[in-house]
This record gives C-alpha cells, structure tokens and sequence, in this order.
C-alpha cells in the first residue's frame, strides 16, 4: 500500500495545489479558462497522440475491451438514473448525475496515472475507454437529459413523448458534433494510424510533440483542481441552487465502489465464458472504473442548464475519496 501511494500521491498532491491556488486567489478564476484551453487542445492531445502512436494497434482495436467496458457503462448510467430520478431531480439533473457517475477522469488523470503504476502497456486499454466514454456514454447521457425538454423549451416541463424523442435525438446529434469538435479523439486517431502504419514523425516535429505532451499531466492535475475550486466558490456564493448531501454522497459512492466492483464482477464473467479479454486489460478497465469521476461533465452540466453546484461537488467528493479509495484498490486488485 505505501509503494502505491508513493505513485498516486503526487497526482492527488497536484489537484490539491491547484484547489488551494484558486482558493486562495493565487490563481485568477478567469485564467482557468486559459489553462483548459491549452490542456484540451495543445498537451493532452500530445500527450494522448504519442500514447496512441507507441500502442500497438491491436490494442486500441480490441473489441473485448471496448464492448465489455460499454456494457458496463451503460449499465451505470441506468443505475444512477434509476437511484437518483425523483423529486426535484428530473430528467436533466439524473442524466447528468449519470454521466458524473459512469465517466471516470481518464484522459486528465487516469492515463499518465496507470501509466506510471503499470507501465506503457497501460495505455492502450485506457485509450479505449476514453473514446467508449466520449463517443456513446457522454451522447447518451445528453440525450436522456433532454427528455424532460420538448424542442426549444429550457422550462424542464415535459411536453409529451413525442416531442421529448425529437429533443433527445436533436441533442445525441449535437453530442456527437461536439465529440467531432474535441481534439482527443482526433489525436488518438492520429496516434492509431501512426501506429498502424509504423509511420514517425521528423525529429523537430516529434520534439515539439513531446515537450507538449510532457507537460499534460502536470497542467491538467493542476487545472482539474482549480476547476473543482471554481464550480465549488460559483456554488457556494448562490450561483447555484443549494445541494443536499443526500443528493451527493450516492452517485460518488457509486462511482467510486460500485462502478470498479462491477466491471470486475462482468470482466471474471466475460472470461469466463470464453470471450479473449486479456488480463491485464482487465485490470486496467477496473482501475479506469476506481477513478474518480471527470471534471469536464461539471462544463457540460453548466451548458445544458443541469445543478451544477450538485455536479461539482460530486466530482470533488469522488477525488477527494479516490486518493484513499483507488490506492486501495491498486493494492488489492492484484490479490483478488
């Protein structure tokens, strides 16, 4: 336990300090932005392209993988929903609470940190995840959010199922644009066929790649704190509805416990049944799971008018927890 904690402790340290900048004003709210900026569109990009260039291509293509992860993830989404759909909390609020509780923090802090706990090899699992998480559990989330929602309408009143088919359709279409619009598919794309095709890059161009790519992990843990710290401040001074606990602490503990539990209960099963998911792969799929839940669903949630004081507050519970939880989990992972 104490040799996992001596990898995952800078990660977590990083959050930290970027929490407390912004906390304490060391970090302007208004250069946040600046920062995910460069995060999303210069150093993880980098940092996800030179992943998927070294990977071999059989790995980021592993239908085991991709289709054992998705079925977990679906299933989590229904959960939360089925948990959380009550009360105040409708349509938007419980797809969102969703998202937050099936989509783990991969591409900000999962991949440099299972890279650095299991090796290069890592990757590529990880790599799949992210664009299962991307493309069909971030659409899906989106889509049922609009299902309180009739075309035009941002009142949250239903309006008939009619209407509310056409609005989630409308809205998985515009998920997948925004999917086309984000950089890190691209990248990993890029990467893919780079590796496929045993192609390189000139030596100033790879140099240049690499330099960014090495500052992602740094910037991001530090950007992911600063950006729980602001939707924490935004929530807290009445610009955003109160959040009870009770509406919290559920979906964090889902996301934490619940989620890696279950993709190793249906990864052994899969196994079992004769499907060639590899082992390793397996455990990086649970170790994806035990992340704490992404910082870029708080962003969505603000977009499409969701509680995001809820959101935020979910995220910082789970990365707060994770550093004890997901530790333990990489301890006892091997011995299960």
């Amino acid at each position: 336990m104490l040799a996992t904690l001596t990898v995952t402790f800078p990660f977590f340290a990083l959050v930290l300090c970027g929490y407390l900048a912004a906390r304490q004003g060391l970090l302007p709210l208004a250069a946040i932005p600046g920062m995910n900026t460069f995060v999303l569109f210069f150093a993880l990009p980098c940092m996800l392209y030179r992943f998927g260039a070294s990977t071999p291509i059989a790995q980021l293509l592993d239908p085991s993988v991709a289709l054992t992860y998705l079925f977990c993830a679906l299933v989590m989404v229904a959960l939360v929903v089925g948990v959380t759909l009550r009360g105040r909390i409708g349509w938007n609020d419980a797809a969102f609470g969703a998202l937050v509780g099936a989509f783990p923090n991969t591409g900000f802090m999962g991949v440099p940190l299972l890279v650095a706990l299991l090796g290069p090899q890592a990757a590529g699992p990880a790599i799949v995840t992210i664009l299962v998480d991307m493309v069909i559990t971030t659409s899906l989330c989106i889509a049922l959010s609009r299902l309180g929602h009739g075309p035009g309408d941002g009142s949250g009143q239903g309006v008939g199922v009619g209407a509310a088919q056409v609005s989630a359709g409308q809205a998985a279409k515009n998920a997948l644009k925004g999917v086309a619009a984000n950089p890190m598919p691209w990248a990993i794309l890029s990467g893919a066929l780079m590796s496929a095709y045993q192609l390189r890059l000139p030596a100033p161009l790879a140099a240049t790649v690499g330099l960014l790519a090495d500052s992602a992990s740094p910037v991001a843990l530090f950007t992911i704190g600063a950006v729980l710290a602001r939707s924490n401040m935004l929530a807290a001074s009445g610009h955003a509805p109160a959040v009870r606990w009770s509406e919290v602490l559920p979906v964090a503990g889902i996301k934490l416990f619940v989620h890696p539990l279950w993709v190793f209960a249906v990864g052994h099963t899969v196994r079992a049944l004769g499907v060639p998911l590899d082992p390793f792969a397996l455990t990086v799929m649970v170790l994806v799971a035990a992340l704490p839940s992404a910082s870029n669903v708080s962003m969505l949630a603000e977009r499409f008018g969701a509680d995001n004081g809820r959101i935020a507050r979910i995220i910082l519970v789970s990365t707060a927890v994770a550093f004890l939880s997901f530790s333990a989990a990489v301890a006892c992972l091997p011995k299960l």
